[in-house]
């Protein structure tokens, strides 16, 4: 599932959640940040907001965007376990996030398991020592 939000003066804010009850895993994964139409040259911090393993609120920034040398950030899939929010700290935006939102149904996830313990197993070459 793609996923896109817009963060702006008026709308600093965009949490994304799922369903408590909801059985499977969930990731989401964000790939561009990025200033869209009507920004400013100023500079826009873009934070993430979640959870660390005390569960306390952690804020992160993830890109720092300013339309004259930097309008555009690659996050290359940067993954985050929802609830998350993202949050514009700093200017007036916009800036678009785009991502995407996979679901892992358990059974899937248990199959995934059995994929990585077999890579594992393989033997891996001997190192050799280099030549001088």
């Amino acid at each position: 599932l793609l996923l896109g939000c817009e963060l702006t003066a008026s709308t600093k804010s965009y949490t994304f959640q799922v369903d408590e009850e909801d059985d499977s895993d969930h990731i989401l994964a964000l790939s561009v940040v990025c200033l869209t139409d009507g920004a400013k040259d100023e500079c826009n911090v873009v934070e993430v907001v979640g959870r660390n393993h005390e569960n306390q609120e952690i804020a992160v920034p993830v890109a720092n965007l300013k339309l004259s040398c930097q309008p555009l950030l690659s996050l290359d899939n940067f993954k985050l376990q929802p609830p998350v929010t993202f949050r514009l700290a700093a200017g007036s935006g916009p800036v678009h996030l785009a991502g995407w939102h996979r679901i892992m149904h358990r059974e899937d996830a248990s199959f995934e398991e059995d994929d990585d313990l077999s890579e594992e197993d393989e033997e891996l070459p001997p190192i050799m020592p280099a030549k001088k």
